[in-house]
């Protein structure tokens, strides 16, 4: 009988970290195979088409599409500035003219004598793609972008908002059960990526945007709070697209839950170093997690451990991911081979753990908790 799907958290010290870098669409790559790049390196870049802005110029000045070659004071190709006349009548004796301005800066891409219309086109929109994180680069996908490889601490968390950020790690918690509150955020904290413990208020949240705090770790965050701070309540949407200044990862889950004393102690120790964090979470289908990476210095790329996941097996870590012990991190006693019937009559396979915090033992469904990858 096939296995229940346990999904896997990894909290790794050291590891082989692997991030392709790629454009929306075809550019140039600034980098080669080999080299060494910070995460603020550009490694490739491109320009998008700017958005199109159709003008019937026939239509305004009053002629016929085959007429419109009459009137024009720019072709096709032609850059222009907004308000610059592009279209024009004689008028009469002088007077009376009509004229045709260009709503933007741009170019005109085309002119039609069949329609009557032109088509401007706004300037291109450059878009940068930097390697995220201090590697090197160990593939090139041509024209579209580059492949980073370090080595990492590596911490995945259960959510997250905001894109990708760069800056110094900050312990601002003393220990996992601090609450990260708004009189904690100091000026010197701007720029950098700070963490919590088992919660940030919305108030502290409020004054990290405030600062210009670039990022904060911490164990729970409320949701109430959350919309409040979104202004909208995020549904199962992908995360990592918001706009508000800064980048959240909760490690824990929502409310306040103590963060785990592992990722805690990993965290501490890498105060100061180049943190890289993202928030882009996704719950459904092709999981994506919120992450925490931090390079470290001098380590060799060979010398890298590649986390690989061994499934679930008895002394495992586990994270309890449904209520009434959301959060609680426990230990695998025992896995039953044959499928058991549960309180709500379903049959499903379960684990037998134990919680770290209580040493209480009890029976799940094995979808009910993730593994925690070390």
């Amino acid at each position: 009988m096939a296995s229940a799907y346990t999904p896997g958290l990894k909290i790794v010290a050291k590891t082989l970290v692997e991030k392709d870098r790629r454009l929306p669409m075809k550019g140039q790559v600034h980098v080669k195979k080999g080299d060494r790049v910070t995460a603020e390196t550009v490694v490739a870049s491109t320009d998008l088409p700017g958005n199109v802005y159709p003008v019937n110029l026939a239509n305004i000045l009053g002629c016929e599409p085959k007429e419109l070659k009459l009137f024009l004071t720019k072709k096709e190709g032609d850059p222009v500035e907004k308000e610059d006349i592009i279209a024009e009548t004689p008028g009469l004796f002088g007077f009376f003219k009509t004229q045709v301005k260009s709503p933007i800066k741009g170019t005109i891409e085309s002119l039609s004598d069949v329609t009557g219309q032109a088509i401007l086109r706004e300037p291109p929109i450059p878009v940068e793609v930097n390697a995220y994180v201090d590697g090197i680069i160990d593939d090139i996908y041509e024209d579209e972008g580059v492949k980073v490889n370090t080595v990492a601490t590596f911490l995945q968390g259960i959510f997250g908002i905001g894109p990708e950020v760069i800056g110094e790690l900050v312990m601002v918690a003393q220990k996992p059960s601090d609450v990260l509150d708004k009189d904690d955020i100091k000026i010197e904290h701007k720029g950098k990526i700070i963490v919590g413990g088992s919660l940030v208020t919305a108030a502290a949240l409020s004054r990290a945007v405030e600062v210009g705090v670039t990022g904060v770790v911490v164990g729970g965050y409320d949701a109430h709070d959350l919309k409040e701070f979104l202004g909208y309540d995020l549904g199962v949407a992908i995360t990592g697209t918001e706009d508000k200044g800064i980048t959240l990862v909760v490690t824990e889950g929502f409310g306040e839950i103590n963060m785990a004393q592992k990722t805690f102690d990993l965290l501490k120790k890498a105060v100061g170093k180049k943190t890289s964090i993202n928030g882009a979470t996704q719950i459904r289908a092709g999981v994506i997690r919120p992450e925490v990476v931090i390079p470290i210095d001098g380590a060799n790329i060979e010398s890298g451990e590649v986390s690989s996941s061994t499934g679930m097996e008895i002394g495992s870590l586990v994270r309890i991911i449904r209520q009434p012990h959301f959060g609680e991190v426990a230990k695998v006693v025992s896995l039953p081979e044959k499928p058991t019937i549960i309180p709500s009559e379903a049959k499903v396979r379960v684990v037998e753990i134990e919680t770290l915090s209580g040493g209480e033992k009890m029976v799940l469904p094995r979808a009910n908790v993730e593994i925690i990858e070390e």
